[in-house]
């Protein structure tokens, strides 16, 4: 692959100018352990915090499933994104103009791969959400969206900060403005933005004359649209983008992008039944609630936002709707490491959401009463079941319990950790009075667990930066590891240790791999260490692989400049004593063979586990 000098400049300018630990803590919670961080893996179903980060390395590695990179890589796995996007996003973030590609590569950027569909659909949802607000701004198209602004007591700040806009009222009106500018349509309409006819006869715009609420993904990229109705006569009151590949209405929460650093100050998480209620939220002053989007808070939710904070409270209108937000969470307690809560209105107010009690005088005071009476989720079904079964027999109470146990059972009860389950048991003996022990012997066994087969990475890499933060490494895979963790070794090495790298026999094909990458570079005075691994773009599957070998070593020695290079110096006695008796086996004169004998032991030592004893 050829390397543009600019592109890596740009590379290493914009790696220095993003600092790893401020970039995944905007994602996740970060929790200091001496020199390092640590938090809670998102690339596998983490329940205790087994990602570090390395500040003085910038890097990440997850002990547990073997992810790990630099900056670049987090961003790569965690959004989805190739390289080069990565590139632009946080050159963005850091304020660095990248450098334009020279003239002279004209040749090669035209026979550059095209964009990626992610990357055009990201593109095209991009501009027609610039169409959107500007129809919105026009004094004929965007009137009647505006009065519906205005009405609904939005300011234009808010109205800005969520980048809200208006479809036009015709069939055709993002069509022919794409069309003007002879823009590729196959995005917009992967995007559920543009939908062809039935008869096939052409194309007409998916949203007509509704409010636009650009859809964002964590870090601001437009994902998908919602669009409310302007005229009442319209059905429905209101739209979704269809699911695509940027979209997973079960993963995705509105308005995460601008609600996720108050989220991780708060340590709560609110959560809404529509983008109406989460803007509301955020105008009156809570800027730590996102929305659900036509679906309950599911486990994907849950899975986002147990990274960034430890409680959330499902607020809703009604007792009803509380009631059944209340069944659908319970599956979320058990699955995830998340205190849940239930808040409704109806006690509190007679304002029927949460939109118009902050319109109300005093309404903010009120909202936070209704916040700080969330009720925990079990003792709020129990507290239902106890009112649903006010004066019922003992019978009837009995079975009641049983069936909300065994309800309890099928959702996964019986297969938490015993601390989890011990902990839940014991809140069910709080709420329902009964004993523990009792509880306890009364849950049924469960279902069979779902598997979770195609939810983790299986590639061969992967399973190999995992192995090596467990197993046993050899002397090969340790002399890697140092070199990785102190380029500066490369000095100990003569051509035949070089070599004899070469053709060493790795554990795992991705540190042969590995080796010959960095002998290939070390040459002329090189010393490639785990900078310039990083440092290869085209190379991400053996990132991880580099930084699990990396970490490994300096875990064994302690950091310890010392001990590292004495665990090198050891790698490299216990190599050339390996390649001095396949010498020797080689050699057939006796007394050629006791020559080569006499001196292999008087410059490796006299080691009678590698090294045969003197003949006689």
């Amino acid at each position: 692959m050829k390397t543009d000098p600019n592109h890596t400049d740009d590379r290493d300018r914009v790696r220095d100018a993003s600092d790893i630990v401020r970039i995944i803590g905007e994602h996740l919670q970060l929790k200091p352990k001496g020199r390092e961080y640590v938090g809670l893996c998102p690339f596998h179903d983490d329940h205790k915090p087994s990602m570090n980060v390395v500040p003085h390395k910038q890097i990440f590695h997850c002990f547990s499933c073997g992810a790990g990179g630099d900056v670049f890589t987090f961003v790569q796995k965690f959004h989805k994104m190739d390289f080069r996007e990565s590139l632009e996003y946080l050159a963005e973030r850091a304020g660095i103009a990248l450098t334009r590609r020279s003239l002279l590569q004209t040749q090669d950027e035209a026979d550059s791969p095209a964009p990626s569909p992610r990357a055009a659909m990201l593109r095209a949802c991009r501009s027609a959400n610039d169409f959107f607000v500007t129809v919105l701004k026009r004094p004929d198209l965007g009137a009647m969206a505006r009065g519906v602004i205005a009405s609904r007591g939005l300011s234009a700040e808010t109205v800005e900060t969520f980048g809200i806009g208006a479809s036009p009222d015709r069939w055709d009106g993002l069509l022919l403005t794409l069309q003007s500018r002879d823009l590729d349509i196959e995005p917009y309409i992967a995007a559920g933005l543009l939908k062809r006819r039935e008869n096939g006869s052409g194309l007409y715009d998916a949203f007509r004359n509704r409010l636009m609420f650009p859809i964002h993904d964590q870090i601001g990229r437009v994902v998908a649209f919602g669009a409310r109705r302007i005229d009442d006569a319209d059905e429905p009151k209101y739209l979704n983008s269809p699911e695509s590949s940027l979209f997973d209405k079960s993963s995705t929460l509105y308005a995460l992008h601008l609600a996720s650093r108050a989220i991780q100050r708060e340590r709560v998480a609110i959560v809404t039944e529509g983008y109406m209620d989460a803007i509301a939220c955020h105008q009156g002053g809570f800027q730590n609630t996102v929305a659900t989007l036509g679906t309950a808070l599911t486990r994907k939710h849950a899975a986002v936002l147990k990274r960034l904070c430890d409680t959330v409270v499902l607020l809703f209108d009604s007792d009803d709707a509380g009631q059944r937000a209340a069944d659908r969470a319970i599956e979320i307690l058990l699955g995830e490491f998340l205190d849940v809560r239930v808040a409704t209105l109806a006690p509190h107010t007679t304002a029927k959401d949460p939109d118009e009690l902050l319109k109300q005088p005093g309404g903010s005071d009120t909202f936070r009463r209704v916040l700080s009476g969330a009720t925990d989720l079990i003792e709020f079904r129990f507290a239902r079941l106890r009112a649903r079964l006010s004066g019922a027999g003992l019978a009837q109470l009995d079975r009641a319990v049983r069936d909300e146990l065994g309800r309890l059972a099928e959702l996964g009860m019986d297969r938490l950790d015993p601390i989890r389950r011990q902990l839940i048991i014991r809140r069910l003996a709080e709420v329902t009075g009964l004993d523990p022990r009792s509880i306890g012997a009364s849950i049924p066994s469960g279902r069979a667990a779902r598997s979770d087969a195609g939810s983790q990475e299986t590639a061969s890499d992967q399973v190999a930066a995992k192995e090596i933060a467990s197993v046993a490494i050899g002397p090969a895979e340790s002399l890697v590891g140092c070199l990785l963790a102190e380029p500066s070794l490369w000095g100990m090495l003569s051509d035949e240790d070089r070599d004899l790298m070469k053709c060493s026999a790795y554990r795992w094909p991705v540190i042969e791999k590995l080796t010959h990458m960095l002998l290939n570079d070390a040459v002329g005075g090189n010393q490639p260490g785990l900078t310039f691994v990083l440092g290869r773009e085209d190379a991400e599957g053996l990132h991880a692989a580099a930084i699990s070998l990396s970490q490994r070593v300096e875990q064994d020695t302690g950091s310890d400049p010392a001990r590292l290079r004495a665990l090198a110096e050891g790698c490299l006695l216990t190599s050339r004593k390996s390649r001095a008796r396949v010498n020797l086996d080689s050699v057939s004169d006796l007394a050629a063979r006791l020559e080569a004998n006499r001196r292999a032991r008087a410059e490796l030592g006299d080691d009678m586990r590698i090294l045969p004893r003197s003949m006689n």
